[in-house]
């Protein structure tokens, strides 16, 4: 029993490391492309769901699959349909570990410890970054096999024992039993190749029957919606959504093919479907082809239910009043036909862009004087919309440079795109004064209440600018332009006089070094939205926007 609990625990976590290992380094690998194939491949749905297939058959994980894919939405690169779609794709990507398990099943001794050599040697010893990264995947890959090699070995001794067989009958005999143990196998490893792969190992070892295997992999597939709900908390809406629409897509293609399993009918099927009877020999293909037909079929359903499954994720999580869309609203393609009402589009769409970058920076500001993480963790997730929204923004101002005669309309897209990038710093440094409010409270540092009251009336006073500088934007305002840019020197005032007051407090022995250290760099920080925001004003003023 020792040897069996040793070997399955530390197989699991082999398989599972080396799992991690390989996806990481091919994640890697491939990170500069794979948002531009997320970007351009999902205009359609079939074209998203054989992206995602793909994509997830190349790192070998449907779970980092949806993390990066609840990413890119949360970062308005994709919409929720395009989402839902890759995540489908997924769904059959996924199978492909079963494929490679079943296809190397009876050669994994004879090529895994020496990938994992050759991959360690390539990871330490490779001069260029790409093939340390390449080391690093045929490390993973190497030790998921050797993990398979001991979970193997560890179950071989329970061939004779007439009550583990006994146990696993019960799975064919109640259905439901095995999609449950599936479901909370798979959500407490948070892998469903990892659990698919041990069903194989055990029905090689003929310590359960096909029929068996069939409810645990369908549990499986329930199971590993897990890792999603976990990764979309704290995340934006459409991010959350997407998670929903995962489980809710799994549940109902597991209750939509309950009844044939319930009858043994889904088995008899494959067994027709492939030739020659089951063995230990092939019983390993037999259920790759399970769980790949499986997820296939569902897909092939899911495609008719795109918008179906869209409507039941946004019931099962309804947007706030308020809250911001992180997909543009207002640049529409058709109006780049006429230059000046995409013009002033775009306009309205940067004022979104930039009152986002106000609330980041409101976030900070309320979460560094109560000692609120939470709301500091939001800061990162709205830098990441802001970045989105630069990225729109500044391809649609480029497609409108392309068609645009107008000399008016080409003279104010330089100012334009200048003050894109401008919002986008004040996010940046949004986000720099999140890790400066999460040092001060990780770290403890005391503040005085001068300290305190200092910072906030600097903030206050940028607050002030940025209000300003969003009216003079979105109502073309002279006056409001010139105003913000008082502010601005009141903000380089106000610099120097948290300085010489921070040292006098330094000389005084009145606050720490490090408390110091961060409230130099709050104030220089802030100092540098005022820069920014300066130069949107200077844009209004010599090109009216």
């Amino acid at each position: 029993m020792q040897e069996l609990i040793f070997g399955l625990i530390g197989g699991l976590g082999l398989f599972l490391f080396g799992m991690k290992t390989m996806s990481e380094g091919l994640e890697r690998v491939a990170s500069n492309r794979l948002r531009n194939i997320l970007r351009f491949f999902t205009k359609t749905p079939p074209l998203a769901v054989l992206t995602g297939a793909g994509i997830t058959a190349l790192i070998q994980s449907s779970s980092a699959m949806m993390v990066m894919l609840i990413g890119f939405v949360n970062a308005g690169l994709l919409t929720l349909g395009q989402g839902i779609g890759v995540m489908m794709g997924a769904e059959i990507g996924t199978s492909f570990t079963a494929w490679l398990v079943s296809i190397s099943a009876f050669k994994i001794t004879a090529y895994a410890l020496p990938t994992v050599g050759i991959g360690f040697a390539l990871n330490m010893l490779a001069r260029t970054k790409r093939l340390k990264l390449w080391g690093q995947v045929l490390l993973g890959f190497g030790v998921l096999f050797l993990g398979l090699v001991f979970m193997k070995d560890a179950f071989a001794p329970l061939k004779e024992s007439q009550v583990i067989k006994d146990f696993f009958v019960n799975f064919s005999r109640f259905p439901i039993l095995g999609i449950l143990a599936g479901m909370l196998i798979t959500a407490a490893i948070q892998s469903s190749s990892a659990a698919i792969a041990t069903v194989q190992i055990l029905a090689l070892q003929g310590l359960i029957s096909f029929d068996a295997t069939i409810p645990l992999i369908f549990g499986s597939n329930i199971g590993t919606t897990i890792t999603a709900q976990i990764a979309s908390v704290g995340t934006n809406l459409p991010a959350r959504q997407i998670a929903r629409a995962q489980f809710v897509f799994n549940v109902l293609g597991v209750a939509f093919i309950f009844p044939l399993v319930q009858f043994g009918l889904y088995a008899k099927v494959l067994e027709r479907l492939i030739p020659g009877s089951i063995t230990l020999a092939n019983v390993m293909v037999y259920i790759a082809v399970c769980h790949t037909s499986f997820n296939v079929f569902s897909v092939i359903v899911g495609l008719f239910l795109i918008r179906p499954l869209e409507k039941i994720a946004i019931k099962m999580v309804p947007s706030k009043r308020g809250q911001i869309q992180v997909t543009p609203q207002y640049l529409e393609e058709h109006l780049l036909n006429t230059p000046a009402v995409a013009l002033k589009q775009s306009v309205r769409e940067m004022v979104r862009m930039i009152t986002l970058a106000r609330e980041a920076l409101n976030d900070v500001m309320t979460g560094f004087l109560a000692n609120d993480q939470r709301l500091l963790s939001e800061v990162a997730q709205k830098e990441d919309i802001i970045d989105a929204f630069q990225e729109d923004i500044t391809n649609y101002l480029v497609k409108l440079s392309e068609r645009t005669s107008s000399q008016e309309v080409s003279e104010k897209l330089p100012g334009l795109i200048h003050s894109v990038n401008d919002i986008e710093r004040i996010g940046d440094h949004a986000e720099n004064l999140a890790e400066l409010a999460e040092r001060k409270i990780e770290e403890r540092l005391p503040f005085t209440e001068q300290a305190l009251a200092e910072l906030k009336k600097m903030f206050d006073e940028t607050d002030q600018m940025t209000s300003l500088v969003i009216s003079a934007m979105e109502t073309d305002n002279e006056a409001e332009a010139r105003l913000a840019l008082k502010h601005e020197d009141i903000l380089n005032r106000l610099q120097i006089q948290l300085r010489e007051s921070h040292i006098q407090r330094l000389q005084n022995r009145e606050c720490w070094v490090l408390s110091g250290v961060v409230f130099l760099d709050f104030v220089n920080n802030l100092e540098k939205v005022g820069d920014h925001l300066k130069n949107i004003s200077l844009a209004i003023l010599q090109q009216r926007l």
